[in-house]
């Protein structure tokens, strides 16, 4: 394990005013995003779609990197650029999703574990030879009836561990993703107390199992009421809660935070972010990595054919989230939009 190259790939990927788009859709999920605009799910379509985001002009800029799905990696841009040369000489780091997705979790199915460790440590080399350098696991929590179970989130708090371990091994910086779903009726409170609860268990699994803390990124949800709750919390309330939850469970030796959107709408998740920057100072970069609210304006404008408005779709979402990372977005900007 170099341990400096860890540092530093980690601590570009969460550089001042950038951060991550993650571009990982799965084939199934980038079926349901093609059907909403009409455009049929095939490997030439997907290409061209990845090709119109990752040749937007200055969207690197405020993007220090993007997770690639696997099938991306080893694909070239339409001008007969591998897509890992053309973001790395971009200056954006070429990442990859190496979970395998998740299963009911046996003995409790109404809970899910993430699978994809078999064979991971072979992959990575593999990976690595094509240019990416780090890599993203999501394990997903979900807030229900009687669940999460400590056994949910100790078992997916320690593939997070072991995934994170073997990525170090092969120099890949690993992103951390345990995802509290937003899906549920619950308050904010219950979402605070469950990201808690996460978060202890996995800190604990990653020291455990020996992980160079400053050698890898968090991408945690925000702390957010449940989309069914009839009481939403405010912006500055999930700001606030979200820094207090980080601040009791996340070391100050993590360089960076790089949340995940979740199903926020667009502007609500660009302005949780711009909020905590503003709250600071804080123990470790606050930053984005996000899928949908860095793409739905993008997919929707590109249409399977107008790349032109897909990419300035998508360089005024990179732009307003890159401000966000800094502390300097200011709603007026989305209105001049």
């Amino acid at each position: 394990m170099n341990e400096q190259v860890l540092i530093q790939t980690a601590q570009a990927m969460v550089a001042e005013g950038r951060g991550i788009l993650a571009a990982d859709e799965s084939t199934g999920t980038i079926e349901k995003r093609f059907r909403s605009i009409g455009v049929e799910n095939t490997e030439p379509n997907r290409r061209a779609y990845r090709d119109m985001l990752f040749t937007t002009p200055g969207f690197e800029q405020y993007t220090s990197g993007v997770i690639l799905f696997e099938e991306t990696l080893f694909q070239s841009a339409l001008d007969g650029t591998p897509f890992p040369k053309l973001l790395a000489d971009k200056g954006v780091i070429p990442g990859i999703k190496v979970d395998k997705g998740t299963k009911p979790l046996a003995g409790s199915p109404n809970e899910l574990i993430t699978e994809g460790l078999d064979g991971l440590r072979e992959r990575l080399v593999k990976y690595k030879e094509a240019g990416a350098r780090f890599a993203k696991w999501r394990a997903v929590i979900t807030i229900g009836d009687g669940i999460p179970t400590d056994y949910c989130i100790h078992t997916n708090a320690h593939a997070l561990a072991r995934y994170a371990a073997l990525c170090q091994e092969a120099d890949i910086v690993p992103i951390v993703e345990p995802e509290v779903l937003m899906d549920a009726d619950n308050t904010i409170e219950v979402c605070e107390a469950v990201t808690g609860r996460t978060l202890e268990a996995v800190f604990d699994e990653l020291r455990r199992q020996r992980i160079l803390l400053e050698g890898m990124v968090l991408k945690p949800n925000m702390v957010v009421s449940g989309k069914k709750c009839p009481v939403q919390a405010d912006r500055r309330t999930v700001a606030e809660a979200t820094l207090r939850t980080l601040k009791r469970y996340v070391p100050a030796a993590v360089p960076g935070i790089a949340f995940l959107s979740g199903g926020q709408s667009d502007e609500d998740a660009t302005a949780h972010l711009d909020l905590m920057n503003k709250m600071g100072p804080l123990p470790w970069r606050l930053t984005f990595s996000y899928g949908r609210a860095l793409q739905a304006a993008a997919l929707k404008a590109w249409g399977g054919h107008n790349v032109e408005a897909g990419r300035k779709a998508h360089l005024h979402r990179a732009r307003m989230n890159g401000l966000a990372a800094a502390g300097k977005w200011d709603p007026a900007l989305e209105k001049a939009a």
